[in-house]
């Protein structure tokens, strides 16, 4: 351990050295400053947080992702380049320890950095909250800067009822295999349809697991978040609807007749005593209308409480964009484990383009094609590359979709919990899995290499 601190050390004096820290501390800052500062909001609590967070949170995973790149690059490369790694080799310290000790090095500098850019956005958080409204401040302190956990109801399980209805439909009659996929997908839409659909003078009920969540709120209420549908071909403005909140026969039964526009999220406040002793929360809903009102199971109603604060929320949302940065130093590592810096450099940018372009990648194999389709035929017009390319793009896409699984910067900008279980889980997929599967590989590489070879080239 001792061997690997004294590497990271080299890496810090190497940071002072380029100057990086301080041109990083210096963007940093004037990012976490400035931009907000040029961009307006719309005056509410919601946009102003958006506003701040979402762009300086952004623009900092950027900076400090390219600085990242280039010192996991630079830091290696040029030891090797400069000849100051025979030094190093020709001591007591295996290779994997000097390839250990720049990861822990460049991630020291980045735990910094990102501390002190955290520290600066929620200080500007806190002193331009104080020109919002004095009720948009009220929402902002209960709704916006909190970390608010979710409950909902659990998913139901269609599939056998789809399998049945399926058998039914497709019972004498002779489809092919694209009609019958056809029909499995009318039928899977029809059955989900009956659950989400509250036809006119109807009732839905919700009723949510909330066991142990009274006790944690200490007074403070629950919100309910909905959303719906309405099936007009010309949808209105509102559309009226009671909301019956507990038990019929409990005191703290509560009913809201309310019109709310459809869709759009609407949150709305319940106080905590309305979950029953047994720890349920019993929510019904009255379609008040002369139409057919969809509450999509995704997110059409769910509940929000309030599970920790806002500064444990962005610490650890900062602690996910940590993770990220690591996976990065990996990246540049690796690359530089076996490259010279400029190639390694060049690699680790294409490796960056590759996952800001997944979205391409990503339609791609669900389209199952790379270069389109004919227009009256349907026919893939390269299927020879199809072949070659799709199987390639997906296993890109498999390990693009394991790191972007995360996303604190929305979360932190809704108001939403950054919980512990994501902490945990950005840690397994992010660190030890994506990773740990680059260290290997870049230690690999560096155990192999013939420096003198490296040098004398």
């Amino acid at each position: 351990m001792q061997r690997i601190l004294a590497i990271a050390m080299l890496t810090w004096k190497a940071a002072f050295r380029y100057r990086l820290f301080w041109v990083m501390a210096f963007l940093l800052a004037a990012t976490v400053s400035v931009l907000p500062l040029l961009i307006k909001h719309d005056g509410t609590a919601r946009g102003f947080v958006q506003i701040v967070l979402t762009y300086t949170l952004s623009l900092v995973t950027v900076l400090l992702g390219m600085a990242t790149l280039w010192l996991g690059c630079g830091t290696l490369a040029r030891d090797i380049e400069e000849c100051q790694i025979q030094v190093v080799v020709t001591k007591p310290i295996a290779r994997w320890q000097i390839w250990v000790g720049k990861w822990a090095g460049i991630m020291s500098l980045n735990a910094a950095l990102l501390l002190v850019a955290g520290a600066s956005i929620y200080v500007l958080l806190q002193w331009r909250a104080r020109q919002l409204p004095p009720p948009q401040q009220i929402i902002l302190r209960n709704e916006v800067l909190v970390a608010r956990a979710t409950l909902k109801e659990p998913a139901p399980d269609f599939a056998k009822q789809i399998e049945e209805n399926f058998q039914q439909r497709i019972r004498n009659q002779n489809l092919t295999p694209a009609d019958q996929a056809e029909v499995r997908k009318q039928v899977e839409e029809a059955v989900k349809g009956r659950e989400q659909l509250v036809p006119p003078g109807y009732m839905r009920r919700w009723q949510i697991d909330a066991t142990g969540i009274r006790e944690k709120l200490k007074g403070a209420p629950l919100y309910l978040r909905v959303k719906f549908y309405a099936a007009e071909t010309s949808p209105r403005s509102t559309y009226l609807g009671a909301w019956r909140i507990g038990p019929a026969e409990s005191p703290m039964f509560e009913e809201r007749v309310m019109s709310l526009a459809p869709e759009t999220f609407h949150e709305f406040a319940v106080p905590a005593q309305a979950i029953t002793d047994d720890g349920k929360l019993i929510v019904n809903f009255v379609n008040r209308n002369e139409c057919a009102l969809l509450f999509p199971l995704a997110d059409g109603f769910e509940v929000l409480y309030r599970e920790a604060s806002f500064e444990l929320n962005l610490l650890r949302g900062l602690v996910i964009i940590w993770f990220w940065l690591g996976l990065l130093a990996c990246v540049g590592l690796a690359a530089a484990s076996f490259l010279s810096f400029p190639v390694a450099a060049f690699v680790a940018l294409a490796a960056l383009a590759m996952v800001v372009g997944g979205s391409t990648m990503t339609s791609a194999v669900e389209d199952g094609t790379v270069f389109g389709r004919d227009h009256e035929t349907g026919a893939a017009e390269n299927p020879v590359l199809d072949k070659a390319l799709l199987p390639v793009f997906k296993a890109v896409v498999r390990v693009i979709n394991l790191a972007e699984a995360f996303s604190p910067v929305d979360l932190l900008s809704s108001g939403r919990s950054v919980g512990w279980g994501l902490v945990a889980q950005a840690f397994v997929q992010v660190i030890l899995l994506l990773g740990g599967s680059l260290a290997a590989v870049g230690i690999t590489l560096f155990n192999r290499r013939e420096l003198a070879a490296a040098q004398n080239a």
